[in-house]
């Protein structure tokens, strides 16, 4: 009886060690999961700025849009009203002298030239729209290729908790049933 009692004395021990080891394990879990967590935040605050300087970008784009599409079309107006002056004072100087018509061959090849520029500036707001929409969608795989990292970030998470959570039980557990041989034990008068 003596040598039963020291022997479940014994294991007792090492269960109580055991279990002071599970909870140790606990702990540092906990720990390392409140770190994932904070980092976790930071990253979600970071990727809602992303999100927030993505808006302003959008809108300052579409605001340029505007504002490049009212400049072309003024420049567009101007131009037409150009070529309409040019074209009424064609008609006036049409019979005057070789030096009036020399003068207006010099207006129409201005002309000419402002249709260039013109253009040259419709390519070139062209290719900052092209741009701006590279810019964009690159933007846009970006904050996908985030998200699905914290998606998966997440999911190892939650199951390393649920291993944890299971050890805690199943420690627990021994521990309730030790402490039930233990009494049972101390009530044995042989024991006693």
């Amino acid at each position: 009886g003596l040598f039963l009692y020291q022997h479940l004395q014994q294991k007792v021990r090492n269960a109580e060690a055991l279990a002071q080891k599970y909870k140790q394990q606990q702990e540092a879990l906990s720990a390392q999961l409140q770190v994932v967590y904070e980092h976790r935040s930071r990253l979600e605050r970071s990727l809602q700025k992303e999100r927030g300087e993505h808006k302003k970008t959008k809108e300052d784009f579409l605001v340029y849009k505007l504002e490049a599409q009212e400049a072309l079309n003024k420049e567009k107006q101007d131009s037409m009203n150009r070529y309409g002056a040019l074209s009424s004072q064609h008609k006036i100087l049409k019979n005057q002298h070789d030096d009036v018509k020399k003068q207006l061959l010099d207006l129409q090849l201005q002309h000419n030239s402002l249709k260039l520029e013109h253009r040259k500036s419709l390519e070139s707001h062209s290719q900052k729209l092209a741009q701006l929409q590279q810019e964009k969608d690159s933007e846009v795989t970006n904050l996908q290729d985030t998200v699905f990292k914290l998606r998966e970030e997440s999911k190892l998470l939650r199951k390393a908790h649920q291993e944890v959570h299971s050890q805690l039980l199943s420690a627990q557990a021994q521990m309730e049933e030790f402490r039930q041989l233990k009494e049972a034990l101390q009530k044995m008068p042989g024991l006693r």
